[in-house]
């Protein structure tokens, strides 16, 4: 429940820089007086301006500010709600808007708007229209509840029965389902898109497939060439090791042996030349000398001869011997010519060998680049590779995309079996219908209490049906002025009491404006003042009114409203 205690304004209206101050939990019931001008709707302007940042009476905010000051217009309003104490500050010129709960003022980092909505929502529960369709009946600015549109009409009762929650549910259910669509339509077109990409990939893949499938058998075709060709030369060199192995066997040593023997023959060959040398030396001695010549004796001739022959002899006999080594010496020369022609051959084959060895190692490089490139082109690295992967990742993402649209139209099923519930037709009418019998028992009972014996009926879409005692039909805009303010005034009381029912809207402040000076006669006036008397004792009443001769001692307290040198002034209440 709101329990409103106080309002105070300054520089407001005709109001001057002095703040004027209303205790609004003061007395039960409290009479409005003064003159036309002198300040007595101020409250309920400043009231709407405080709780809403608007006025009561359809003006521009700008022109709440007093005219005269310009300035340091400030309204305050303090209230219970609950267990906590409220306390509402506004201003304009400057701008303040300020709420405090317990003395502590709440955080307003949020913009102003959001601030205000905070208020509303979670303080007051009541929005300017549906406050006004429970505090004040007023015969200015005031809109009667049978003169709203049907929507507005909806939202009032909503407010009253604290089920305004489910048009706002519905509203975020709205929103989400416009989001869902938004979302699903977008995942589908991505699922779309992959799909296309994926199509594209596997096309990609054949073709690279087929590409690299006439590579791959090229270069097979390419290493099978060189294997055969490794063949050959590994065949080559098996020959040629045979070769090497059948020659090689004891050539080094027939060799060294032939060229040892060769070397001996070499010696006697010289021997036999240095001997023979000296032999031909002796007898050219003997031929040439008579006589000694170390000791002059005559050398006879027989001795001359015999040494003649002699050294002949053996000069026949080294001839020969040495004519035998020259003989074997020429065949061993040749004998190791043959050998090193044998070696000279190994050599070359060993070569050969060699040649053959390095041509193969090469040609087994070619094979492993071969090999390497065969296994790119097949996908374990390369393009293709590259190309599989990209095909999983997208694969794996149209999966993804299609859980998350499975997801999107589950929540959408969800969302729509919400919104068709918290539609106006859904659980909103529902509890409407439970009340309506209720609100229909009370218009009807204020009604009577007021003189005015028809019977009223509202249906789920607030639409009226009003009967006579004859059973004629009737609807509001039928009625004179007088019959309309019975009806407003019934259902002004009949919402107070749904309101104090739900206790959400429920309040003890109740405003009259210039009621009793309209179209109420006086059997009306009476009634009215009856059901006044009626209201519980946490009620507040405030009566404004031109008529203080008429009502004078009818309320427990009285304020009255005076212009004094263009500024309105309170004059203090009276009890």
């Amino acid at each position: 429940m709101l329990h409103f205690k106080a309002v105070r304004w300054k520089n407001f209206l005709s109001t001057g820089n002095e703040f004027t101050e209303i205790l609004l939990d003061r007395s039960p019931t409290t009479l409005i007086v003064g003159s036309n001008g002198a300040g007595k709707s101020t409250l309920l302007d400043a009231l709407s301006f405080g709780l809403f940042g608007k006025a009561h009476r359809d003006i521009n905010k700008m022109q709440l500010v007093n005219s005269i000051n310009g300035k340091g217009t400030l309204v305050e309003v303090e209230f219970k709600a609950g267990a906590h104490e409220f306390k509402i500050v506004r201003g304009i010129k400057p701008t303040k808007f300020e709420i405090y709960q317990n003395g502590n003022m709440i955080n307003q980092s949020a913009a102003a708007k959001d601030y205000q909505k905070f208020l509303e929502q979670n303080v007051l529960k009541l929005n300017h229209k549906s406050f006004h369709q429970i505090v004040v009946l007023g015969s200015s600015s005031f809109i009667p509840f049978m003169q709203l549109p049907a929507h507005a009409r909806r939202a009032v009762i909503e407010d009253l029965l604290d089920i305004q929650i489910f048009s706002k549910m519905n509203t975020i259910i709205k929103e989400k389902m416009s989001k869902l669509k938004e979302d699903i339509t977008s995942v589908g077109h991505e699922v779309d898109i992959t799909k296309e990409k994926i199509t594209m990939q596997v096309k990609y893949i054949k073709d690279i497939t087929e590409i690299n499938d006439t590579q791959v058998r090229n270069k097979q075709e390419q290493i099978a060439e060189i294997q055969d060709e490794i063949k050959l030369l590994q065949e080559n060199n098996m020959e040629l090791t045979d070769r090497v192995n059948e020659q090689q066997e004891g050539l080094q040593e027939n060799i060294n042996k032939t060229r040892n023997e060769h070397q001996s023959i070499l010696k006697y060959e010289a021997q036999f030349k240095h001997q023979i040398t000296g032999v031909v030396k002796d007898a050219k001695f003997y031929e040439e000398n008579t006589n000694c010549p170390t000791c002059t004796q005559v050398i006879s001739d027989a001795i001359r001869k015999a040494k003649l022959e002699e050294a002949q002899d053996k000069a026949r006999e080294l001839q020969k011997g040495m004519e035998l080594a020259s003989k074997k010496s020429t065949k061993l020369d040749k004998k190791l010519k043959a050998f090193m022609e044998i070696s000279d051959k190994v050599q070359g084959w060993n070569t050969e060998i060699y040649t053959n060895n390095k041509a193969i190692a090469r040609l087994q490089n070619q094979i492993q680049g071969l090999e390497n490139e065969i296994a790119n082109i097949s996908g374990k690295s390369g393009d293709l590779s590259k190309a599989n992967e990209q095909h999983r990742e997208l694969i794996e993402k149209r999966d993804t995309l299609n859980e998350r649209k499975l997801k999107l139209l589950e929540d959408r099923t969800y969302c729509e079996a919400a919104y068709e519930m918290l539609k106006d037709t859904g659980i909103k009418t529902k509890i409407i219908k439970e009340y309506l019998p209720v609100m229909n028992t009370l218009i009807n009972k204020y009604l009577n209490v007021l003189d005015f014996f028809v019977s009223f009926h509202l249906d789920e879409n607030f639409n009226e049906t009003i009967k006579s005692r004859h059973r004629d039909d009737f609807n509001y805009t039928s009625f004179s002025e007088g019959e309309k303010q019975r009806v407003d005034l019934a259902l002004l009381f009949a919402w107070r009491q749904i309101a104090r029912m739900k206790n959400s809207a429920s309040t003890n402040l109740l405003i009259l404006d210039e009621t009793f000076d309209s179209s109420l006669d006086q059997d009306g006036v009476d009634n009215l003042m009856k059901i006044l008397h009626t209201l519980r004792d946490d009620a507040n009443v405030f009566v404004i009114s031109h008529k203080g001769d008429i009502l004078e001692g009818k309320f427990r307290s009285k304020i009255e409203f005076t212009k004094d040198r263009n500024f309105s002034k309170m004059i203090a209440a009276k009890n």
